[in-house]
């Protein structure tokens, strides 16, 4: 077993989501931007006994993303599934944000993911399998959040060219949609949502699905 590759491993969702998979006995890779970030996640699975690689990148560097990538690899093996888990939450109105602004947050939520997924998803097809799930986000776009709107309405249309793509090579790309502000101990604990990630991933190919989306309990 090859393991899981969590790209944006902070605290929330992508920590929850590297646990779900090391309970079964999948190594992790972890990548985030910053060290204080990993060594927390890290500690997190410290418990699981499995192994656990930690991987500084920016999503909006391709040269350093496809490097963690390609170290991940060396280290575990080709990956199984990869998780695309960053992203720029932040509120903004229409007119707010500069295009720089913009195109910059676009890179995280957007740009990122598309970077990722072009450099592993071919190698996937080879193998005949592989999971790369998407972290999205409100179901509807939100005039409160427009860079945030925008950008999962990217994330939803990348995860359909993927499929087009790479589905018939084998390969399940899906998103998550979290329909609620996460938090431990709320009905959007990120211990639950991380198991829409695990059910995307061990789905049979008759039954996939695009997009599991995360209501509340």
């Amino acid at each position: 077993m090859s393991g899981v590759v969590v790209i944006g491993a902070g605290p929330g969702i992508g920590r929850a989501v590297a646990r779900r998979f090391a309970r079964e006995n999948m190594p992790v890779a972890l990548v985030a931007r910053s060290e204080a970030t990993l060594e927390a996640a890290a500690a997190s699975l410290a418990d699981t006994g499995v192994r656990v690689l930690t991987l500084t990148a920016d999503s909006r560097d391709e040269a350093g993303l496809r490097k963690a990538l390609d170290d991940a690899q060396r280290e575990l093996g080709s990956p199984e599934a990869v998780v695309y888990n960053a992203a720029v939450v932040r509120p903004d109105a229409l007119g707010e944000l500069s295009l720089t602004a913009h195109l910059d947050i676009w890179a995280v939520n957007v740009l990122g993911a598309l970077s990722a997924a072009a450099y592993v998803a071919p190698g996937m097809g080879k193998r005949g399998g592989g999971s790369f799930i998407v972290t999205g986000g409100m179901p509807e776009p939100k005039k409160e959040y427009v860079s945030l709107s925008l950008g999962k309405a990217g994330v939803r249309t990348l995860v359909t060219l993927l499929d087009q793509e790479y589905g018939p090579l084998g390969v399940h790309a899906a998103s998550v949609t979290v329909n609620g502000h996460v938090a431990p101990g709320t009905a959007f604990d990120p211990d639950d949502i991380a198991e829409h990630y695990w059910r995307l991933h061990t789905q049979p190919r008759h039954a996939w699905e695009q997009e599991a989306v995360h209501g509340g309990r």
